[in-house]
């Protein structure tokens, strides 16, 4: 005597899935845009690093690390 399997009572629901972002997710995307865009727009207001760059001195210290 054959056994009889089951059947799946329910099919798989295929319907979307409701995703809510908070509200900062999409304020603060938009406010970082329009900051970099006011810095391209008017590039008076930036004003270059005098001195001895940050990145230059810590690639040269990391530099140094590595050769002793």
């Amino acid at each position: 005597m054959a056994a009889r399997t089951p059947s799946r009572p329910h099919p798989a629901t295929t319907g979307g899935v409701d995703i809510r972002l908070p509200w900062w997710a999409l304020a603060l995307p938009a406010l970082a845009f329009l900051v970099l865009l006011a810095l391209i727009l008017n590039p008076s207001d930036a004003h270059a690093a005098t001195g001895d760059p940050a990145i230059a001195h810590l690639l040269q210290r990391a530099q140094q690390l590595l050769t002793r």
